[in-house]
């Protein structure tokens, strides 16, 4: 079963999905099986960490901005080299286990959209696979 959600987004940032992804799951009525959660858009992407501590995805935008800065030698007409670089470094989609119904994820795991090239409105698919 395939499910579309929209968002939108601030100018850059992580939007948990967790609660999205686990109604997607209960819709399908997937018992066992797998739950691809997949961002169709080249300057944004999809990855699980921790939920529990806000800072840490202040952090993680922090170090993305310092490992991917916009810099003047870019030559992309748009300007957001550096939202299509963070995003090639996330990645589009990530794959979670279905087990008795249950996402398996970490006692600390959540699920975020990331947005490098705000604000847009933007979809995210969660395709839920069953055996």
């Amino acid at each position: 079963m395939l499910y579309e959600y929209s968002l939108k987004t601030e100018k850059e940032g992580f939007t948990e999905i967790t609660s999205r992804v686990r109604q997607a799951l209960s819709a399908s009525g997937v018992r066992d099986g797998l739950c691809v959660i997949y961002c169709p858009h080249t300057t944004a992407g999809i990855t699980i960490n921790e939920n529990a501590d806000p800072d840490v995805v202040r952090d993680m935008l922090l170090g993305l901005a310092k490992a991917f800065p916009d810099r003047s030698e870019f030559r992309h007409a748009e300007g957001n080299s550096a939202a299509h670089l963070k995003s090639s470094c996330v990645g589009s989609s990530v794959n979670v286990i279905v087990h008795e119904g249950r996402l398996i994820l970490g006692t600390w795991q959540g699920i975020y959209f990331c947005e490098f090239d705000g604000p847009r409105s933007r979809k995210v698919y969660v395709k839920v696979i069953g055996q």
